[in-house]
């Protein structure tokens, strides 16, 4: 059965507050206890003394006559005292025959047993000695009582009060006392049921809101918990969560809705032009035409594989970087080369190859032209006939700042913002002409972050666009190295955490 909190706080607090009850009670108990045996007591020897004084003066009468008559005053006297006190009294023997008794339950003709007798004897062998005791003198009495014994000549007097009198006061205290633990278990469950309801109820709110979050609702958020403690933090932290669930949730379904976007165009194109040449729809002197650009959509598909390939070493932090200093020259001289064909092809000027000198970077070189390449790549497909793309790498302090630049439409002022997210298109259609997928732009901000540079795009709407990346100039330091480090065990544990999502 489970257990709510508000009970187990409840419970627990109850608890420890009647233990703590009993421990404070039982040492109460002990504590009255010895201070009503030692008042006992001490009012017992007071009257002892008062007894001994009284019965001594009596027996220094100078003639036997006084002497009869001042013994017989002095056992009114000791009578009356009694009588007045409440305490009993009794006189014996030295050997424990009773000769006086200020008690109607006991009998003068009883015997105080020996054994009684030798312990009193050994208490008092003092002249000043007193015997105390919780006793009922060997069954004599008929209870226990606390008892004070003395010698007086040559008999012993006994002065005792019965314990029942420390049993009552025990009885009112233990009433007292169970009235007041009943009070003060009362204002305690007053009291943890309305802390506990402050607790549970921002508590119980984070557990419905999880509940629906759980069920698919990515939308809800804990509300009204706005509280400093442990449970407005965890509230906080919940609606944090959420929201990059929910944005995690959201970039994935637009990826895979990207992704197929990307897929079925191509792959529709490719099939529509080889139906049409299996159906005899395209006659045979245009097959060699259309056999071209089916060729170009494999080549399309082939890239979005690859570009989807890297982006999921890049997210898995597979890519290791192994950084060395080198001339970022030859980097842009191959990348260069490498396009070289299509450069040629579409009557474009390339600018700024001859005018590099050696300008040294501190980075991986195959991370670094998979990135000119790229931006190289995309600044050909939107250079038009006869214009320009200009390369230039430069270094400013610390870094190396590197741009591609090119003549053309440029990009927009409003899609300038998203141009390195993946799949983003200026050009939302993505048709036979779409050009690209939208993926290279966004590896390659993720190899300069990688590299431990930053990338951005300026623009100017039908005139140009350029496109710059800042590199380290020399060997960082041991700290650096560190971050560098950190920043690829980083992208090693956001994919992990994907993957268990």
């Amino acid at each position: 059965m489970r257990k709510s909190i508000s009970v187990s706080f409840f419970s627990m607090v109850s608890t420890l507050l009647l233990a703590g009850i009993l421990v404070m009670g039982l040492s109460q108990m002990a504590l009255f206890a010895k201070y009503f045996a030692e008042e006992n007591y001490k009012t017992e020897d007071q009257m002892m003394s008062l007894a001994i004084r009284i019965t001594e003066e009596r027996r220094q009468a100078k003639d036997t006559y006084e002497q009869g008559r001042e013994e017989e005053s002095a056992r009114k006297t000791l009578e009356v005292m009694w009588e007045s006190s409440g305490l009993n009294m009794l006189v014996t023997d030295q050997q424990g025959n009773i000769l006086l008794a200020m008690d109607p339950v006991i009998k003068p003709a009883e015997v105080l047993s020996d054994k009684c007798l030798e312990q009193v004897c050994k208490d008092i062998a003092d002249p000043e000695g007193r015997y105390h005791g919780l006793t009922d003198l060997g069954g004599l009495l008929p209870q226990r009582s606390y008892v004070t014994a003395a010698q007086v000549a040559d008999s012993y007097l006994f002065v005792y009060t019965p314990v029942d009198s420390f049993g009552t006061f025990l009885s009112q205290m233990f009433s007292n006392f169970l009235l007041s633990a009943s009070l003060m278990l009362l204002c305690a469950m007053i009291l943890t049921m309305n802390l506990s309801n402050r607790l549970t109820a921002p508590l119980h709110e984070i557990s419905q809101v999880a509940r629906k979050f759980g069920g698919g609702d990515m939308t809800v958020r804990v509300k009204g918990v706005n509280s400093e403690d442990e449970v407005g933090q965890l509230a906080a932290d919940f609606n944090t969560m959420a929201a990059n669930l929910e944005a995690m949730d959201r970039s994935r379904a637009l990826f895979t809705g990207n992704i197929a976007h990307e897929l079925r165009t191509p792959m529709t194109t490719i099939k529509g032009f080889i139906d049409g040449m299996l159906d005899g729809t395209i006659p045979p002197e245009l097959q060699n035409h259309y056999l071209t650009i089916v060729s170009q959509e494999v080549g399309r598909l082939a890239r979005l594989v690859q570009n989807m390939l890297d982006i999921t070493k890049l997210e898995s932090g597979e890519y290791q970087v192994h950084a060395r200093l080198y001339n970022v020259w030859e980097t842009l001289a191959g990348a260069a080369i490498s396009a070289e064909q299509r450069i040629t092809n579409g009557k474009i000027n390339l600018e700024g190859l001859e005018e590099l000198g050696q300008t040294l970077v501190y980075a991986d070189p195959d991370l670094i032209h998979q990135v000119a390449y790229n931006l190289l790549d995309n600044a050909i497909k939107f250079t038009p006939e006869n214009g320009t793309i200009r390369l230039d790498a430069q270094r400013l302090g610390p870094e190396v700042e590197i741009s591609v630049w090119n003549s053309g439409q440029g990009i927009s002022e409003q899609a300038l913002p998203f141009v390195f997210e993946r799949f983003y298109k200026e050009d939302q259609s993505r048709g036979l002409h779409a050009k690209g997928s939208g993926l290279g732009l966004h590896i390659c901000k993720v190899l300069v972050n990688l590299s431990g540079g930053r990338i951005w795009v300026e623009s100017k709407q039908g005139e140009w666009c350029r496109f710059a990346f800042t590199l380290p100039a020399e060997l960082p330091n041991k700290k650096d190295l560190l971050k560098l480090s950190a920043q690829t065990e980083d992208a090693k544990t956001e994919k992990e955490n994907k993957k268990r999502l």
